[in-house]
């Protein structure tokens, strides 16, 4: 008996591979869309940082768009995300401004932290991000505190904590996962495994897998292809869904990789990590270019309108350039704003000369 073939239509195909996520067409645009910004934001900082406009200390998220772009755009506006300092397109993803992330980076008032904060410590309570935060794991036990506040006042929040790899091996980290299972937090810990913690690969430094890491505490554990931002989108829709019917803290192996150094100051390649490597990531793992791909195949892009797209995020990132340079430098006042102290009336000596009274 012959073979039957069945003819498939162009539309058919496209259904299929948007139904694979269920996933619509826009949706799937406007996460292009979202990448694309969060690329050129970071080459126009990447840019002035190598000319000096930016100090500090600096790390970008260039090859890491899908994972800010997937897991975030599923959240509503009263949900938290909490992050490291590898944090600026987790910021604009959450709705903070790009004009007011470049301007914080630039040290400038207008700066989503005023201009005290810099690039590793982007901060927007109106937005509900907590922050980005510099020591490794810090952020891990404040957002478990966030979680416990939405539980404990009832509330229909949910908050996304992102971590390094290397975070998991601090105390804190695991403190913070005892008590969230002990509560049933609505919180979801979020590792974006790029397999380095600055310069040393996850396995030099860890005997156990990553997946195996929230198992003492009955946390589940999901591995997510950050690449892929259609499948990282739909497993953070759902599983957003189920947190907030109950299922309580989640931990998820976010597999990405980064295409910058650790830093600014990090080279590339051709220390920890090879040329070779660096460049077949580029090449077979870059989130952009593998979601336009997939556009492509199903007719919902054209290249023009990628070339529209790309010239819209390249104005937006050059216009937060120029809004940050125009922008004051913090007046030196404001060294004294936000500094809260309390002098402790019992049993404090001084030794400089305060007067007690």
């Amino acid at each position: 008996m012959a073979e039957t073939k069945t003819k498939v239509s162009k539309n058919a195909k496209k259904l299929d591979a948007l139904q694979k996520h269920d996933i619509g067409e826009e949706l799937a645009l406007e996460l292009m869309r979202d990448m694309l910004l969060y690329r050129r934001f970071e080459e126009k900082v990447e840019e002035a940082y190598a000319i000096g406009k930016i100090g500090g200390f600096c790390h970008l998220h260039i090859g890491q768009e899908g994972a800010a772009a997937g897991t975030i755009r599923p959240l509503r506006e009263d949900d938290y995300v909490m992050s490291a300092y590898r944090e600026h397109t987790q910021a604009i993803a959450k709705g903070v401004t790009p004009n007011a992330v470049m301007a914080e980076l630039f040290g400038r008032a207008t700066g989503a932290s005023g201009g005290k904060g810099g690039s590793m410590h982007v901060f927007d309570a109106k937005t509900r991000f907590m922050g980005g935060h510099g020591i490794v794991g810090g952020q891990v036990p404040l957002a478990t505190g966030i979680a416990w506040k939405i539980k404990y006042r009832g509330e229909d929040s949910v908050i996304v904590v992102y971590m390094g790899d290397a975070a998991v091996n601090q105390g804190g980290f695991h403190e913070a996962l005892n008590m969230a299972a002990v509560w049933q937090l609505p919180i979801i810990y979020v590792v974006e495994n790029n397999a380095y913690g600055m310069g040393t690969a996850f396995s030099r430094v860890s005997l156990t897998d990553m997946m195996t890491k929230s198992a003492p505490y009955g946390i589940p554990a999901h591995s997510v292809n950050g690449q892929d931002v259609l499948e990282t989108y739909a497993f953070f829709r759902d599983l957003v869904a189920d947190i907030r019917a109950g299922a309580g803290p989640q931990f998820i192996d976010l597999q990405t990789y980064r295409f910058r150094g650790h830093s600014m100051s990090d080279p590339v390649s051709g220390t920890y990590r090879s040329v070779e490597e660096v460049e077949k990531a580029k090449i077979e793992e870059d989130p952009i270019a593998l979601l336009r791909d997939e556009l492509f195949r199903m007719d919902i892009l054209d290249q023009d309108a990628l070339n529209q797209m790309d010239e819209v995020a390249r104005r937006i990132s050059a216009e937060s350039v120029e809004f940050a340079e125009a922008s004051p430098l913090p007046d030196p006042s404001a060294l004294y704003e936000h500094v809260w102290a309390e002098v402790n009336p019992n049993g404090r000596l001084f030794f400089d000369g305060r007067d007690r009274g």
